[in-house]
């Protein structure tokens, strides 16, 4: 038998409803393919997202300004400080 890797339901009762499933399947020498199935995705996607998010901060940080950035910078930096007090 090959080990069938998918995810499990994050909701407590749809996890244990899988594995009820899954020994259910395995006690009568089936194989369980009761975990939902992951959707394939589509390739093409796939690499226009990567292109897109490569790219997207690095054109962000292009268009604003010194000052701008310098502002963001410093907002970020205080709520990072901000928690240790």
């Amino acid at each position: 038998m090959t080990a069938i890797k998918r995810k499990l339901p994050r909701d407590p009762n749809q996890r244990a409803k899988s594995i009820v499933d899954i020994v259910a399947a395995i006690s009568e020498g089936e194989t369980p393919e009761t975990l939902s199935d992951q959707p394939a995705k589509d390739p093409e996607r796939v690499a226009r997202g990567k292109l897109g998010g490569a790219k997207g901060g690095t054109i962000r940080a292009q268009k604003l300004s010194p000052e701008r950035r310098t502002e963001i910078a410093r907002r970020a930096a205080a709520a990072r400080w901000g928690k240790r007090s």
